[in-house]
């Protein structure tokens, strides 16, 4: 299936919001196929530095927010 999405005709807001729907159907169906083998050695990094203290989590819906303030 061949889908064509008119990008240049879409503003930021729009894009983001298909990023989203897109990424939702993804993770909806992310157990039906293996992770690539670096992927767990990815995460395994990453929890070590969070763990260090040299990175922390943001809440997803602040960092969205932070984005569309940063792009606007």
């Amino acid at each position: 299936m061949e889908l064509t999405l008119q990008l240049e005709k879409m503003s930021t807001e729009e894009k983001i919001k298909a990023m989203e729907i897109i990424w939702d159907d993804f993770c909806k169906k992310a157990d039906s196929k293996p992770s690539p083998p670096w992927h767990e050695e990815v995460l395994h990094d990453r929890e070590q530095v969070v763990k260090n203290g040299d990175e922390e989590f943001v809440n997803w819906e602040k960092a969205k927010k932070t984005i569309r303030e940063v792009i606007s």
